[in-house]
């Protein structure tokens, strides 16, 4: 692959020869049924609020829906420096081109350890969930699922939306059923969830002591719950494939996150209310509360719903996932041979058929890992991006950018500014051994760029936006109503 040459002080630097292109092939709906199955509401709410349950207790929905809040705001970034800044490189693309290489770099490093870690952390729940028709080991069963994933990733994109739609359904289906079933069987009043509590030490076997959830362990629990509705950027990383992107990446990051937010935290809310007890809701088990609610043939149908999410949200995780590693060969970001490899593209499907298989093989092998720390390690991932994308928020209506068409937000500069705030807070409270994993990994990853990247500056790391996306296209331009 040829080098590219980048003119002097220029983040953007579009390829001499480029790379042969993505083909655009969805709009809105595709798009949005995409977008939605890598937010993967359904296998948050059944593999990953469970741990949540066993923290806050009936403060889990609050909190939750706190983090909405919270993703609302990160949305209107997304919105606005996705239709800026229209690539598959998607967050590092961005903050890349609006403050600095450097800034872009650990941006892609953060999203990287959120593409390798992310798809295992869900797939690992598939066992427990096969339960009903078969007894599999749960390591087991998240690896046969990444490889699953894997294969069905390198097919067409398009072929690959109407299958993860199918699936959806399915996955809406059992968030509704749970919902229905938590409500008609609830034995705590609604206040629980204002005023939450959470199991306490020291209580007699079935008879536990509750305490008062304090304001700090919620927002210690946020990091997590921004986990749990993170993926709506999917529609991001999606730029270059999406038909007419500065009408329709918008509407797809905040269709996804309203859609996904309901599907969510309705049936947390439903789960909270319906628990027997509080030691019922801090285990989590969510198969045994819907089989003790209803019959067990209705909770194999719901257990094998959520199976069936969990594969669609690993299908699209690899194929979001795999575009991150494309962006990053075509704005040369590694050695040569590593380069045409990861920008390598199926000559009948179209995929990115080498980067799928760096995502889909190491996952598998990370479901051997403590699914604790994946999830604990991901969590100050997702709100360490979310912060460097606020910040690049807010250089995004300065010089040549600030005529250039895109999706304006309403509140602009207050909406980044306060998210930057509460995203440092968050991640203060977090526990060491969290952030110093998450801070070795771009540690090493800032070395890397010390050493070989910023040497290499005029050809390697060139971050590049397709010419198409830079604001020449004769299309209406959408902007935020207040």
């Amino acid at each position: 692959m040829t080098d590219t040459l980048r003119p002097p002080h220029s983040p953007i630097a579009p390829p001499v020869t480029p790379p042969k292109a993505l083909t655009r092939s969805i709009g809105v709906v595709g798009g949005t049924l995409l977008t939605l199955s890598c937010l993967t509401p359904a296998s948050s709410l059944f593999v990953i609020v469970p741990g949540l349950f066993g923290d806050l207790g009936t403060g889990t929905a609050l909190t939750i829906v706190i983090a909405a809040v919270l993703c609302v705001a990160v949305a209107f970034c997304y919105s606005e420096l996705g239709t800026l800044i229209p690539s598959a490189g998607g967050e590092y693309a961005m903050v890349g081109t609006l403050i600095g290489r450097l800034a872009g770099w650990i941006v892609f490093i953060l999203s990287l350890i959120v593409v390798m870690i992310v798809p295992p952390i869900i797939a690992l729940g598939t066992g427990e969930y096969l339960e009903p028709i078969m007894h599999i080991d749960g390591q087991l069963a998240g690896a046969g699922v990444m490889l699953l994933a894997t294969v069905m990733g390198l097919l067409d994109l398009r072929a690959n939306a109407w299958i993860t739609g199918i699936f959806l359904v399915l996955e809406v289906i059992a968030a509704g059923v749970v919902a229905v079933l938590g409500f008609s069987h609830s034995s705590r009043p609604a206040s629980t969830l204002i005023h939450p509590v959470v199991e306490a030490t020291g209580g007699a076997p079935g008879s536990p002591v509750t305490a008062a959830l304090t304001g700090g362990a919620i927002v210690a629990g946020l990091a997590v719950a921004l986990f749990v509705l993170q993926g709506f950027s999917t529609a991001v990383y999606l730029s270059e494939e999406m038909e007419n992107p500065r009408r329709n990446v918008s509407r797809t990051v905040l269709w996804t996150l309203g859609i996904g937010a309901v599907v969510v935290i309705v049936p947390t809310i439903a789960i909270t209310l319906g628990a027997p007890d509080m030691q019922t809701l801090t285990e989590g088990n969510l198969s045994a509360m819907v089989k003790a609610w209803s019959n067990s043939a209705v909770g194999t149908f719901v257990s094998l719903c959520i199976a069936l999410a969990i594969i669609n949200a690993g299908i699209v995780m690899v194929i979001q996932n795999s575009r991150v590693l494309y962006a990053s060969a075509r704005d040369r970001a590694w050695p040569r041979p590593v380069n045409k490899a990861f920008s390598t593209l199926s000559g009948r499907f179209g995929s990115p058929w080498v980067a799928t298989l760096a995502v889909g093989v190491p996952g598998a092998a990370l479901c051997y890992a403590p699914l604790d720390t994946l999830t604990n390690v991901t969590g100050v991932a997702v709100a360490g991006m979310y912060l460097l994308v606020a910040i690049a928020a807010l250089a995004s209506r300065r010089g040549g950018h600030k005529s250039r068409p895109a999706w304006r937000m309403p509140l602009w500069p207050a909406i980044p500014a306060v998210l930057v705030l509460v995203m440092a807070r968050i991640l203060y409270v977090q526990e060491i051994k969290d952030l110093a994993i998450t801070g070795a990994i771009v540690a090493v990853a800032c070395l890397y760029w010390l050493l070989y990247l910023r040497p290499r500056q005029d050809t390697r790391w060139v971050i590049t936006v397709p010419e198409d996306q830079l604001g020449l296209e004769d299309e209406p331009v959408t902007r935020a109503a207040v």
